[in-house]
């Protein structure tokens, strides 16, 4: 098998989902055409040496449809030549769409591949797309499905997480994002996004909140309760897991990923592709895996695949220096620390979704290129990512700073 590098990446900052926020007037086509053009405009990429672009779209209906990364390849004035193609494994959309191209550069079959993802949620919203994993209630009963919040309260009931520990999760989220932006971490691969005169709308992440208090999270209600008593998927959950006497909903719309609006490119080629192009590799892929797990509770995923992505790799836990867990919900990266013996200081050190908010086709690759980044402002090595999926999955990627 040949060795794949990543060789560049670059992000929309993440607009708020909704009609209000600064990145609702840009149809999807023109976000993931914004992303295609700043990577080839940055590296001065030749585009008729890129074989495919891959995408991880999840809701790939209307505006989403059609394979969008085709249309974004033609309307970005890429060669003709290059393919798209959209792919979703919910959440983890995104890295599987890193993992593909990977996949394709180390069999030799591709020598350059941009992976990426693209959701535009104020205009797609989440879920419109269907399914039979939520409405066929045939198989919703088979499987014991609840909606992913009833999950996440499900695993604080189980592992003890109070109220108070996860509002404390997302106060220190919202603390490492704001030192983020402030620091200028994220500064040389967050692009602008324009409108159609040209205008930039957004330069920055605009879903944190940087002034958020205990005070102010201990206010918010529990946004899953409802459901979950009312609605009777509690009771779901207590057949699956009878040791659970009573589910305390302790996630809110402030310790759970934010709605957003974002899309992401990854350069992702050979060896002999980077010589050619007089393009310096950063960073290789040392393995990446993806399991099925438990559907209920649906939201375990990262802990074996990440065991099962470092057996791929040779190495252990103590071997990575920096782990990005997407914080779908903040029970789920406590679960992960708890689970693994991580240290906090060593997972997601510039925040997560919880303040950043999670574009769900995109977030995945976005995580790839937040731990490079990072690595190389640390001078360290290591860096996994990992995302719990819903219906009970997980994916997760090591890659190794050059």
């Amino acid at each position: 098998m040949s060795e794949a590098y990543i060789y560049d990446h670059v992000r929309s900052p993440r607009g708020k989902g909704r009609s209000d926020g600064s990145l609702h007037e840009i149809t999807p086509l023109q976000l993931a055409t914004q992303v295609l053009q700043a990577l080839r405009d940055r590296s001065q990429l030749d585009t008729a040496l890129l074989d495919d672009v891959v995408m991880g779209v999840v809701s790939p209906i209307g505006e989403q449809g059609s394979v969008l990364p085709r249309s974004a390849v033609l309307n970005a004035g890429y060669a003709e030549t290059v393919s798209g193609v959209q792919i979703n494994r919910f959440c983890a959309s995104g890295l599987e769409a890193f993992n593909i191209a990977t996949a394709k550069v180390m069999s030799g079959q591709s020598q350059a591949v941009v992976a990426g993802g693209i959701e535009s949620m104020s205009r797609v919203p989440i879920g419109a797309d269907g399914g039979a994993w939520a409405t066929d209630p045939a198989f919703a009963a088979k499987v014991s499905f609840v909606p992913q919040g009833i999950s996440a309260d499900l695993i604080a009931a189980i592992d003890g997480y109070r109220r108070e520990d996860v509002d404390a999760f997302a106060l220190e989220s919202q603390r490492r994002a704001a030192l983020a932006w402030q620091e200028g971490r994220f500064a040389k691969s967050v692009i602008g996004i324009r409108d159609v005169i040209g205008e930039v709308v957004l330069d920055r992440d605009e879903y944190l909140r940087p002034g958020t208090t205990i005070a102010d999270l201990a206010k918010l209600k529990p946004a899953f309760e409802q459901m979950g008593t009312q609605g009777g998927f509690d009771v779901v959950a207590q057949r699956r897991y009878p040791q659970v006497e009573t589910i305390h909903h302790v996630h809110t719309a402030g310790n759970s990923s934010g709605i957003v609006d974002g899309a992401c490119s990854v350069l992702i080629g050979s060896k002999a592709y980077g010589e050619a192009s007089g393009l310096k590799p950063r960073a290789r892929v040392r393995s990446f895996a993806s399991i099925g797990s438990e559907p209920c509770i649906m939201l375990t995923g990262p802990v074996p695949v990440t065991e099962k992505a470092l057996k791929l790799a040779g190495m252990k836990v103590g071997d990575i220096d920096l782990f990005e867990v997407n914080e779908a919900f903040a029970s789920v990266v406590m679960r992960f620390m708890r689970v693994l013996d991580v240290p906090h200081d060593k997972v997601n050190v510039n925040g997560g979704a919880i303040a950043l908010g999670h574009p769900l086709g995109a977030t995945g690759a976005i995580l790839i290129g937040t731990v490079l980044d990072e690595l190389e402002r640390r001078g360290l090595s290591t860096g996994l990512c990992t995302l719990c999926v819903g219906a009970g999955m997980g994916t997760a990627t090591i890659i190794e700073r050059l």
